[in-house]
């Protein structure tokens, strides 16, 4: 149980913050505009792409024992990065907006998913890269259950935030709301990275 908190945790930390595909998911959800297609894509390529990092990930560590050093450490200066800028984007917050065509075909739509997932570079960065790294220190099969709570949080944001947007909009129009997000991101980012320092 502890490795599938630490993934849902580390997966919930990286997906909460505000973007590109948040907004979109949010904007559909809020105009009840084909919100089962979009949380789908989002959610099932967040999946895909955190299985194959976890896979990847975890054949360098199995070959090579000291790949485990290097990955903690690389973590360790990610995740330090990461909440620092998270608590430094908390001085100045946004908001998400919503907007566009209300008669959008379902196929544009899925289109529009689908590139704001496949062709955002952070997006491999966070689940491909960061989060296979963080897995591949939980051991065997310690990782996969890490991939487990990583799958499991994407899949509840984003059918929270595309089913749940009319109740929460007008929390996430709240600067002050984000704000609040965002150093809490920050706290956890640096925790975890505290924890991968110390070697826990």
């Amino acid at each position: 149980m502890g490795d599938i908190a630490a993934g849902l945790l580390t997966g919930l930390s990286l997906i909460v913050a505000i973007g590109a595909q948040n907004a979109f998911v949010l904007r559909q959800g809020i105009r009840r505009s084909h919100v089962g297609p979009v949380v789908a894509v989002c959610a099932l390529s967040d999946v895909v792409l955190i299985v194959a990092g976890v896979a990847g990930i975890g054949v360098v560590v199995d070959r090579a024992e000291w790949a485990v050093e290097v990955v903690r450490w690389l973590g360790v200066a990610f995740l330090t990065a990461y909440g620092i800028a998270s608590l430094l984007r908390a001085r100045r917050p946004e908001v998400l907006t919503v907007g566009g065509d209300a008669d959008e075909a379902r196929g544009g739509v899925v289109a529009k998913a689908v590139a704001l997932t496949w062709l955002n570079p952070h997006v491999y960065l966070d689940t491909v890269l960061l989060l296979g790294s963080i897995a591949g220190t939980h051991g065997s099969p310690g990782r996969w259950w890490f991939a487990l709570g990583a799958c499991a949080a994407s899949i509840l944001w984003f059918a929270g935030l595309g089913y749940g947007a009319r109740l929460a909009a007008p929390r996430l129009a709240d600067p002050r709301a984000w704000q609040v997000l965002d150093v809490a991101i920050g706290m956890v980012m640096l925790a975890i990275a505290a924890r991968l320092a110390l070697g826990a």
